[in-house]
């Protein structure tokens, strides 16, 4: 199997339809043993139920906006695992209120929000996991949106969280490739989680995402998931500070076929 003999992180899987228990089945698939996370008693329960289907995994508690509980994590990932080969990020946050109307009308408190928990938390996560992975080197991957380097509707703060996150990456690509750590980002199509649940209108963007993507269709979790199989393994050994876009090509058009009826 292409992870056999690999430890990983999987942080923020929240129920079964998050794209972070998309690539926790992924990589368990393909032989990984897996430490998960899951925020706050309300979560404990999913999270745990879902380990059920992964082989021996560690289930262990962490808010991202706590460094206590990060500090805590690497103990509790260095005790019970000895070390890592990779870690997955797949935490994002903002205020519901800060997703509709205009960015310009975004909060101080919003924006602060929406930094810490959705691109800071990558280099806080990166900082405590380094030590266990520079042995012999690994990989740490990030999940991304194109609302970071391009505007979509209803998306304003994220958007603007995901471009400083993407930025991390490449930073932290830099920072750790000499310790033999590569960093890399998925950016995924839009997909019906809880989370996109809170942006306005995701149903006419998955409408909008499934006519007009080259291959005429929305991305599935289990895609996410195996691109992160691929990223986190030795297949990708070459590849690092980059962004993987798994949106079935939707990012490369500038322009959608134009109806004929409408002119």
């Amino acid at each position: 199997m292409l992870l056999e003999g690999k430890k990983g992180l999987v942080v923020g899987i929240a129920n079964k339809r998050s794209l972070a228990w998309g690539i926790a089945q992924s990589v368990s698939r393909e032989g990984a043993r897996l430490a998960v996370t899951y925020q706050g008693e309300r979560l404990e329960e999913n999270v745990r139920k879902l380990a059920e289907e992964l082989t021996d995994p560690v289930i262990l508690p962490c808010d991202v906006t706590r460094d206590e509980e990060l500090d805590a994590l690497a103990e509790a990932v260095r005790r019970e695992m000895g070390s890592l080969d990779f870690v997955v990020h797949a935490v994002a946050f903002a205020l519901r209120e800060e997703l509709d109307g205009e960015y310009v009308q975004t909060s101080r408190e919003g924006y602060r929000i929406a930094q810490d928990v959705s691109s800071y938390s990558l280099t806080a996560l990166a900082r405590r996991m380094v030590p266990l992975m520079e042995a012999k080197g690994g990989s740490i991957v990030t999940l991304t949106y194109l609302g970071g380097p391009r505007v979509v509707p209803h998306y304003n703060v994220m958007g603007v969280a995901k471009a400083a996150l993407e930025a991390s990456v490449r930073y932290l690509a830099a920072d750790l490739g000499p310790r033999g750590i590569r960093v890399n980002a998925i950016s995924a199509g839009p997909v019906k989680t809880i989370a996109a649940s809170g942006v306005h209108g995701i149903s006419k963007m998955l409408e909008y995402h499934r006519r007009h993507a080259p291959l005429r269709r929305n991305t599935e979790q289990s895609e996410v998931g195996d691109a992160a199989a691929f990223l986190v393994s030795d297949l990708s050994r070459g590849v690092t500070g980059d962004v993987l876009y798994v949106d079935s090509g939707f990012h490369v058009m500038g322009m959608a076929e134009l109806d004929p009826a409408a002119s």
